[in-house]
């Protein structure tokens, strides 16, 4: 692991010393999850985002279909 150094306002600080997981695991710990667990957050937002521009109800699927959007439609069957 790499030591690095961070700024806290001080009310901030007192809030996460005073939790029974910084005491128990340290400050270190808890900053690490935290940073984790907002990676995670951050990845399925962009992938969710992703879905949403591909898949959205947008007027077309984009320059690089631009009058494709009826070849891929199923036949009618009579």
């Amino acid at each position: 692991m790499k030591a690095i150094q961070i700024s806290f306002d001080e009310a901030l600080l007192a809030e996460l010393d005073a939790t029974e997981e910084a005491r128990r695991e340290g400050r270190s710990a808890v900053l690490r999850r935290a940073a984790a667990e907002y990676l995670q957050r951050r990845r399925r937002h962009i992938v969710a985002e992703g879905y949403r521009q591909a898949y959205g109800d947008g007027p077309s699927l984009g320059e690089d279909f631009d009058g494709w959007e009826g070849q891929g439609q199923w036949p009618d069957p009579t």
